[in-house]
């Protein structure tokens, strides 16, 4: 392990939908809402039990304790807003508690994401009666964003299962990672699922390296990130294979000439699904954390989308950008209505039971001695 080592990557650009509209993120994000909810209680308590408080026992009016907090991957609101809330509220109870200071903290949070993210919708709906100072910060996570040892907390939900880039062997027909016809490595031939394990392997090192730069010695990382268990049968979940029916639509759209085969054959999407193994492995390698907590949740109520409209809804606000890029906006409408009848006629789907993916936390410590 090298000090100061980080990669300099060119990622790719992936937002959300912007704006309050009927497609927006903002109005259809309920499964990252759901997330945040059911996590809640588990992250303040982790925070209590391993926020180092020393370093704030001290303070004065020239010289107040002032914490500073990032989200990385924040999106364009709501649900950003509530997990720097639940953040806060924990660090200033623990520091209460431990009475570390009798001298109430100030609070700086960064609001970080892609520079194409809509930070005006986010700036707009901040909360009225927020505790706490605020700054946009655009600019991949997989990259250094902040100064040397700035920050005391950071912060990622719903953001790493995106990758910095599509493994550029899927979309190369010389290679034996070519993935024909499909746009995602769910059902695909092995070496896809390797060329997209390797892409995630290189960019946790990345992001992990960036987060050890920017974070204080003893500072803390949550990670909240979508995952699958570390055994189950590929045919018992949802996850990834409701790709699979939004590359049938584009297939089928081929056929009649609305997209060209070629179009279909050189997108794939940049996601990618650990394991708490695969995580744990890519964490303990890098060597720059410690593991303080590693839990796995399958927090069913909370993110269940429980009808076709929903489901439309949110696919269409997470990966309409992405799709127009490579397709234009001309065909999203027929490609949407033709992924609703598709879930619509299947009772998988819609089946709470078979919603067996998980959301994988990680309480990461830097270490000091690194």
């Amino acid at each position: 392990m090298e000090d100061g080592k980080h990669n300099i990557l060119r990622p790719q650009s992936y937002a959300m939908n912007g704006g309050n509209g009927p497609y927006s993120y903002a109005e259809n994000s309920f499964y990252q809402r759901g997330i945040v909810e059911s996590t809640k209680e588990t992250i303040k308590e982790a925070i209590a039990k391993n926020l180092e408080t020393e370093q704030y026992a001290s303070s004065t009016s020239s010289n107040p304790i002032i914490i500073r907090i990032a989200d990385f991957g924040c999106s364009t609101g709501p649900n950003t807003f509530l997990a720097i809330q639940n953040i806060v509220e924990a660090v200033e109870l623990t520091l209460k508690l431990k009475k570390a200071n009798s001298r109430k903290p100030d609070f700086q949070v960064f609001f970080n994401d892609q520079i194409s993210n809509d930070f005006n919708t986010l700036f707009a709906s901040l909360p009225s009666d927020r505790q706490y100072y605020v700054a946009g910060v655009p600019g991949s996570f997989y990259g250094v964003l902040f100064p040397k040892a700035s920050l005391d907390f950071a912060y990622s939900s719903c953001s790493l299962h995106w990758l910095s880039k599509v493994p550029e062997e899927v979309t190369d027909e010389n290679s034996q990672a070519w993935n024909k016809g499909k746009i995602h490595y769910t059902n695909a031939h092995k070496e896809v699922l390797e060329a997209y394990s390797a892409q995630f392997d290189r960019d946790i090192e990345s992001y992990l390296n960036a987060r050890a730069q920017e974070l204080v010695g003893g500072g803390l990382l949550a990670i909240l990130i979508p995952g699958l268990p570390d055994v189950i049968l590929e045919s018992d979940i949802t996850t990834g294979t409701e790709f699979e029916v939004l590359g049938s639509c584009l297939m089928d759209m081929a056929k009649t000439g609305l997209v060209s085969e070629q179009k279909v054959d050189s997108f794939n999407l940049p996601i990618y699904y650990t394991s708490s193994k695969e995580l744990t492995a890519l964490i303990e390698r890098n060597g720059y954390f410690t593991i303080e907590q590693m839990e796995t949740f399958n927090p069913r109520k909370h993110i269940a989308l429980h009808n076709v409209k929903m489901r439309a809804l949110y696919f269409r606000a997470v990966f309409e950008g992405l799709l127009e890029k490579h397709y234009g906006n001309g065909i999203m409408d027929e490609l949407f209505d033709r992924y609703s009848k598709k879930v619509a006629v299947s009772s998988f789907y819609l089946n709470p039971e078979n919603h067996r993916s998980v959301i994988l936390f990680a309480l990461l410590k830097r270490n000091v001695k690194c």
